[in-house]
């Protein structure tokens, strides 16, 4: 094994999010206080966030509050369900860093650290992507409140107190909702990009088995050597397969929200960038909103496509190794690898939809349907 070979490597980024956000708390030494910590983050920015925001939904008498307030309610409220999702599910965090690691020691020789190399590029890829996604919509969110022309928030809410004839008042209120708004993009960050990389490395170590597969028999070592190999790769193709399930049921749930919300964004974005929106800093804002909402879904689809592709080739592996010298017992084996790799293996969204491409384009169609509904409603 090469020492640089190191998966876990690639998530510090999301465990530093996961202990700001309070559900990392098997990490944490001071136990007592991160608890009590957790409590005021969940209080009051995963419940306390979208609740604030949804009792004014339509509530203003300006309809382009009204459609900002929409959009980035339904937002952070599928943000903060699908965190819960995740802390709720999150032993399962452990379970697949525990066979990534028996995976990666089992990388070796110059074609499977090339695929490794190549999977820096595409992770480093996929993290360009969601910054890309969030900082203009935070920096043109912000950019859209200074501007304004007369003392109003930075999303229509509602709160406990009069902001608008006192100025401490109206402070804290704006201070907690940059604050509150800053906790929801890592929320959205950790949410989206996660089951993105994981299925990115899972991909990826699917085509080093590839490889492994296709270096059997080419050495003449013997017949227990040759399945020896073969076992090893076969429990490879268990362990991944377990890695895959786990990620899919960790995801599944929270990637149903995000499909419909996803939709639900598109859709009304456009709607207010088209006919609503007349000021410069608000149609910049709700352009980036619109273009984030499929990127955030893009990278999962697209990965979720590449491991079932993967998965289906396999076989062809089995069959490009040196089997036809080996034994009996070594032919065996490998046909029930192959009656077992037959099976298709599609991560789905709630037991419902698949995580695919496909999906991706079906849900842009259903944003488009919902748009042209918005369209005749109007005339």
């Amino acid at each position: 094994m090469d020492t640089h070979i190191n998966s876990l490597s690639y998530f510090r980024s999301h465990w530093t999010v996961w202990k700001i956000q309070g559900i990392a708390y098997k990490q944490i030494y001071w136990r007592k206080l991160y608890l009590f910590y957790s409590l005021l983050i969940i209080l009051f920015i995963t419940i306390g966030y979208p609740l604030h925001l949804g009792m004014s939904v339509f509530q203003s008498d300006n309809l382009p509050d009204d459609l900002k307030n929409l959009t980035i309610f339904a937002t952070c409220l599928a943000c903060s369900l699908k965190i819960i999702i995740y802390a709720y599910n999150f032993d399962k965090v452990y379970k697949m860093e525990q066979l990534l690691r028996q995976l990666d020691s089992r990388v070796s020789g110059k074609e499977e650290t090339y695929i490794y190399n190549q999977l820096k590029t595409q992770l480093r890829n996929i993290l360009f992507i969601f910054i890309s996604i969030y900082l203009p919509t935070g920096v043109f969110a912000e950019m859209s409140f200074i501007f304004q022309d007369k003392r109003r928030l930075m999303y229509p809410a509602w709160f406990p107190f009069d902001w608008r004839n006192s100025t401490r008042n109206y402070c804290i209120a704006n201070i907690y909702q940059i604050v509150g708004l800053s906790y929801q993009i890592l929320q959205n960050y950790v949410n989206d990009c996660y089951p993105a990389v994981m299925l990115c490395i899972i991909s990826a170590h699917t085509k080093m088995l590839y490889k492994r597969f296709e270096r059997i028999g080419i050495k003449d070592t013997g017949d227990s050597e040759v399945q020896k190999e073969l076992e090893a790769c076969i429990t490879d193709h268990k362990r991944l397969l377990e890695l895959f399930r786990t990620m899919e049921s960790f995801m599944s749930l929270s990637m149903l929200i995000q499909f419909a919300v996803t939709a639900l964004g598109i859709c009304v974005s456009s709607a207010t960038f088209i006919f609503f929106v007349t000021d410069p800093m608000g149609r910049t804002y709700f352009f980036f909103y619109g273009l984030a909402m499929p990127l955030q879904i893009f990278p999962t689809c697209y990965y979720g496509t590449d491991t079932e592709l993967w998965f289906g080739k396999l076989h062809y592996a089995a069959f490009s190794c040196n089997w036809t010298k080996q034994s009996r017992s070594f032919k065996k084996k490998l046909m029930l690898f192959v009656e077992c790799s037959l099976k298709q293996s599609t991560a789905m969204a709630g037991g419902m939809v698949r995580i695919h491409v496909a999906t991706f384009f079906s849900t842009l169609k259903f944003a488009y349907s919902l748009f042209t509904i918005l369209l005749r409603m109007q005339k």
